[in-house]
């Protein structure tokens, strides 16, 4: 600056510092004058009034306003000459009392004082005694009394937060944001002066002493600020600084130096990036997409992102009436996207779900209907569709959803047949083969949500006879060429007969009882030929010989009604009529309404118990003659009530008819016979990717836990409670155990006869043969209570190894169940007389022996864990390993294995996972590889350490594509096997890495519990629970499943405060349109709700808002039944039940059996 500038500022301040001081004189006119000497001397004490600190404010302080042309100089420069010029502080006069006062004499008015001071020093400490602020804690900036410490802590909070509802004002700071961009030179150095000349007046002090103008602009918490910050229409700014690079010896700018721009005014040295507003962005993006959709018409991403972005716009718009209009919108762009592309079923079910959101339930119903009819063959449309009949809770009726099934029943399978008449002609086999497979997959899916669909309505009997029904028709059909109804009508032959279907004891098959039976009766009518052969005349016959006894069948028959009144032994069978004199004589009348009949709500809770266990007991059909379908307690109502059960168990072969498909792949035969097994409880390999759409289908429609993702819940409860034997979780607990159903002795014998006879359709098939020999171990369970070292599966393993004796699979079976009930030895033998005997086998028959290897390597590193000197095992592993690897003879161990063994094995590894590159690189990866990549891994983790094993792995991962890995079975049983191993090396290896496989495993595969099992296992040891948390709710909003929920919820359950994050998971789950289906998280948040949170009225709206959803749920029903009898009275009970019977849902005890059996203290 020039030195006639600062002369010039020099001369201004000294005028302003002359104004301050003329002012300061005008202050208190009429007090303060220089004429007029002071009334009182100086040892005289001032009034008190004159004490108040307004009267002593530093005036000065307040900055003036400065016209704009006058440039200001740097307040540092002149705050020596201001302080020096500030004129001291000037005295004032007292103000003359009245006549009333001079009358009082001094001392009365000191006493007055005094009191008046104890007043309000008494009201001070009363004021501090009910104020929550701790006693001498210095509250505001200023104050004279000087804390003790530095900081404190308020332990015990602001009371008048409560009272106010909101924080104090004065207790939270105020910051307002200033851009030195936006600001001129003149604006900038006036900002900096400002800062420096007001620090005697503190904008944090009451809004009272502040202008109208920052009064009125609010802090940056308020409403007016949160709605500019949420405006759509403004734009954002984004500050990025640039960082020079500093030269060695330069100095280090305490204040960024601006740079002069165009227009004159100086910027500091950063990037100003103007983000578009929302505005900016609708119109950009809707430009960009409409000009998208007209160059490429016929790409499907395009149209859905275009109706993705009408979603977006939707979610900010308040008014209903705008959201129904984007709604429209999006509408109108599906619908030109669909007439492009009417064969896209990703577009027609999105536009379809667009409808559900409109229109009514029974014109959607038409839009769905037309669809269907159009894309028959579309397995996707018949599943969506059947999701929307089964959440209707309206138009909600069993037989309607069963009519339907029917119906995409009968269109996939005409669908299928079409394929396999052109697979069977030879038009283009391989493209066929690729459509006939996945459609044929769908219509197993939708054929097994149909049986689950039966079996929670209380239809159980109809469910287990369309799994026998299909399984005959499709895996046991004879061996002819017949058309669709020859084929059903020679079925109705077998159905209709007394032969024994699937799963019954002495059932044969459907082909094999057929040709019996043509062999019975052409044994019969050569009898008949050689009788007529061998015989002459053999005299009349009299015709009515036999009337006597046919007589006496019909009579008999109606015996119980002709001799009741004359034969006293049949006093206990009484008509119909005498039934309900008795009822009318125990006080319950027939004929009247039944709400008001049942007055007590503990009659229903037995209700529903009753009901439950006859479902667990009443699954099986029975034959239409036959006559043993049990006994109720009463024998009054043994005559009635038995034949009307029994008529409902048997299943008709026109119930099961209209659901009767054909299946050529195998794929899909051993799809229906794993799901079957896996249905009624026996625990079998994954059959599916977890990825693969059937999976989580099958999740969502379950309402109870299965085994396998009950484990993993196990694994997560017991880290969490760090718990070291494992117990069951609280989830668990909440719904209670499942094996009263799927463990009796019935079910575990149709089991043990459904699977040895689908061993004839999938000889050697190693799943099978480990689940009948699972199922075998609780026959025997069941039937013996003595503990026994004799393996209860063995017999039946030896039985199935004398049909087969090259079945080397199912010596591997039977020697893990050895070894699993402790029979090591006897293991090792049935191990080395496999491997020793695969040596002469042809290749066919050799292609599975990695299996067998791993499977004999696993077992000793087993018992090595177990044991406490585990050198022997280790050694009989790596021999094992050792003849894989170097494609030596096997052997059984003798000796230690050499090193020069060891060096052939390695190589010998390494030249076969180079084979496989070429065939995992084209997506056929076999079971056998896997273990091929198994052995080797384990191999390299016994010789050289856990990291060389588990680069094996990596390197066979990186083998398969990518898209390809998260869809294979194979390979994601090879990934979980890897995460298992990380598992166990996890204190050997870098944490980082760890954790990154274990974030990657939740994105590869977010549907498997093993992932989140895993992660609650590892980051036990290094990781805080809130990150835990925060991984759990990103995938609750990408991957939304029931997996996911579960294992959140087992994480949290159980601890201390955790009720408002257990309600909030329950509640996010239920908002999404699929997981509302789910009666089982409706279950867990109904059990929670009663059992752990005891809130009733929070379970009784529960409990209404899960039978609206899921309405199909008999088990969801009962649960109402049994939680909410202390909440709901008897005729909401009674109403209940009369709905349940609206809705068809299948009712086996009627409620005056219940009223009877307590009548009669049963």
């Amino acid at each position: 600056m020039d030195a006639p500038d600062t002369a010039s500022m020099e001369a201004i301040e000294k005028e302003r510092a002359q104004e301050v001081k003329k002012e300061r004189a005008q202050l208190f006119p009429l007090l303060l004058s220089s004429d007029h000497p002071p009334a009182f001397t100086e040892n005289s004490e001032p009034a008190k009034w004159l004490s108040n600190p307004s009267f002593t404010f530093d005036v000065s302080a307040v900055p003036a306003v400065i016209p704009a042309p006058f440039p200001i100089t740097s307040p540092l420069e002149n705050s020596d000459e201001e302080d020096a010029e500030a004129p001291k502080k000037p005295s004032y006069e007292p103000v003359p009392l009245p006549s009333s006062s001079e009358s009082e004499r001094p001392s009365e008015r000191k006493e007055k004082g005094r009191r008046r001071k104890r007043k309000r020093e008494k009201g001070r400490e009363s004021l501090g005694q009910e104020s929550s602020r701790k006693s001498g804690v210095r509250a505001w900036i200023g104050s004279e009394t000087k804390p003790s410490k530095d900081y404190y802590f308020d332990v015990h909070g602001d009371r008048d937060n409560l009272a106010f509802g909101c924080l104090y004002r004065m207790d939270i700071a105020r910051y307002k944001l200033q851009y030195h961009s936006d600001l001129s030179e003149f604006d900038f150095e006036l900002l900096c002066h400002r800062r420096y000349s007001v620090s005697s007046m503190d904008i944090d002090h009451d809004l009272d002493v502040l202008d109208t103008k920052l009064k009125g602009g609010g802090r940056y918490y308020s409403v007016k600020f949160t709605t500019l910050e949420r405006h759509k229409g403004f734009k954002h700014v984004k500050i990025a600084v640039k960082k020079s690079s500093l030269i060695p010896g330069e100095y280090i700018p305490l204040v960024e130096l601006r740079t002069s721009t165009e227009n004159g005014r100086n910027e500091l040295n950063a990037d100003v990036e103007l983000e578009e507003s929302w505005e900016d962005e609708l119109l950009r993006r809707t430009r960009e997409l409409n000009k998208m959709s007209r160059d490429f018409p016929h790409d499907e991403k395009v149209w859905l992102a275009f109706a993705e972005f009408q979603d977006k716009v939707a979610n900010t718009q308040p008014q209903k009436s705008a959201r129904l209009q984007t709604l429209e919108k999006k509408i109108s762009i599906l619908e030109k996207a669909v007439e492009l592309n009417p064969d896209n079923e990703e577009l027609l079910l999105c536009l379809l779900k667009s409808y559900q959101q409109r229109e009514t339930t029974d014109s959607l119903m038409e839009k769905w209907e037309k669809v269907i009819v159009r894309h028959f063959d579309s397995v996707m449309l018949w599943k969506e569709f059947l999701f929307v009949r089964h959440g209707e809770y309206s138009k909600f009726k069993v037989s309607d959803v069963r009519k339907t099934y029917g119906h995409a029943i009968q269109a996939l399978s005409s669908a299928c047949n079409n394929l396999c008449r052109q697979d069977y002609k030879g038009y283009n086999l391989k493209s066929n083969r690729s459509s006939l497979v996945p459609l044929e997959l769908g219509l197993v899916d939708i054929f097994i949500n149909l049986c689950r669909f039966e079996w929670q309505t209380g239809h159980r009997e109809l469910a287990t006879g369309l799994f026998q029904a299909e399984i005959e028709y499709s895996l046991f059909c004879p061996s002819l060429l017949l058309s669709s109804h020859s084929k059903q009508k020679l079925f109705e032959h077998f159905w209709n007969s007394n032969g024994a279907r699937f799963g019954e004891d002495g059932a044969l098959g459907w082909s094999t009882w057929l040709e019996k039976e043509e062999e019975t009766k052409k044994e019969a009518i050569s009898e008949e030929m050689v009788e007529e052969s061998e015989g002459g005349w053999s005299g009349w016959s009299d015709a009515f010989s036999n009337e006597p006894a046919a007589k006496k069948e019909i009579s008999e028959e109606h015996l119980d009604v002709d001799n009741t009144e004359d034969n006293p032994d049949n006093e206990f069978i009484p008509l119909s009529d005498d039934v309900e004199t008795l009822l009318k004589k125990l006080g319950i009348d027939v004929d009247a309404d039944p709400h008001t009949e049942i007055k007590d709500t503990m009659t229903w809770k037995k209700w529903s118990q009753e009901e439950l266990s006859r479902d667990s007991v009443q699954w099986m059909p029975i034959r239409e003659n036959s006559g043993n379908c049990g006994s109720f307690t009463s024998a009054y109502l043994e005559y009635d009530m038995d034949r009307n059960e029994q008529l409902s168990r048997v299943i008709l072969f026109e119930d099961v008819n209209q659901y009767l498909f054909s299946l050529c792949s195998n794929e899909a035969r051993y799809s229906l016979v794993s799901q079957f097994v896996e249905f009624f409880g026996a625990k079998i390999s994954r059959w599916t990717c977890t990825n693969n759409a059937s999976w989580m289908e099958k999740v969502l429609s379950l309402e109870t836990l299965e085994d396998s993702i009950s484990e993993d819940l196990r694994v997560i409860s017991n880290v969490c409670a760090s718990v070291e034997h494992p117990v069951p979780s609280v989830l668990e607990s909440l719904l209670g155990s499942n094996t009263d159903i799927f463990r009796s002795t019935s079910t575990v014998m149709f089991l043990r006869n459904a699977i040895l006879l689908c061993l004839s359709v999938f000889p050697r098939n190693h799943i099978l043969e480990d689940a009948l020999i699972t199922v075998e171990e609780l026959v025997f369970n069941q039937k013996s209570t003595s503990s026994s070292s004799i393996k209860p599966s063995r017999a039946l393993a030896k039985s199935l190894l004398k049909k087969d004796r090259q079945d080397l699979l199912l010596c591997g079976v039977y020697a893990r169940s050895e070894a699993a009930y402790g029979n090591i030895d006897v293991a090792r033998k049935i191990f080395d007389m496999a491997l020793s005997s695969a040596n002469g086998l042809p290749k066919e028959l050799t292609e599975h022996i990695p299996i067998l290897y791993i499977w004999y390597a696993e077992m000793e590193m087993a018992a090595c864990k177990s044991s406490s000197s585990g050198g022997e095992f280790v050694q009989r592993a790596l021999h094992i390993l050792s003849c894989l690897g170097g494609n030596l003879k096997y052997s059984p161990f003798t000796t230690k294995t050499s090193g020069l063994d060891i060096l052939r094995a390695r190589q010998g590894f390494k030249e076969q996972v180079k084979n496989l590159r070429s065939a995992w690189a084209h997506g056929d990866v076999k079971e056998s590889s896997v273990a091929l990549i198994r052995t080797a891994s384990l191999f390299e983790v016994l010789t050289t350490g856990c990291s060389a094993g588990i680069q094996i792995m990596e390197e066979a991962f990186s083998m398969a594509l990518p898209e390809r890995r998260s869809h294979n079975l194979q390979l994601e049983s090879l990934w979980m096997h890897y995460l298992a191993t990380l598992q166990q090396y996890v204190k050997q290896l870098k944490f980082p890495k760890v954790w990154e496989v274990v974030t990657q495993s939740l994105r590869m595969y977010p549907y498997n519990p093993k992932s989140y099992s895993t992660l609650v296992q590892v980051s036990s040891f290094f990781t805080a629970r809130h990150k835990i948390r925060q991984l759990f709710d990103e995938y609750m909003q990408r991957k939304p499943s029931v997996i996911v929920w579960l294992s959140a919820l087992a994480f949290e359950l159980g601890k201390q405060g955790a009720e408002h994050r257990v309600h909030g998971l329950f509640e996010k789950a239920l908002a999404n349109d699929k997981l509302q289906k789910s009666a089982l998280l409706w279950r867990c948040y109904l059990a929670y709700e009663t059992d752990i949170a005891c809130n009733p009225s929070a379970a009784r709206r529960t409990f209404f808002r899960a039978i609206h959803a899921c309405p199909w749920s008999k088990r969801l029903w009962l649960d109402g039944f049994q939680k909410l009898s202390s909440v709901m009275s008897a005729k909401e009970l009674s109403d209940l039940q009369e709905v349940m019977r609206d809705k068809e849902i299948h009712l086996r005890t009627d409620i005056y059996e219940i009223l009877l059996q307590d009548d009669m203290g049963v």
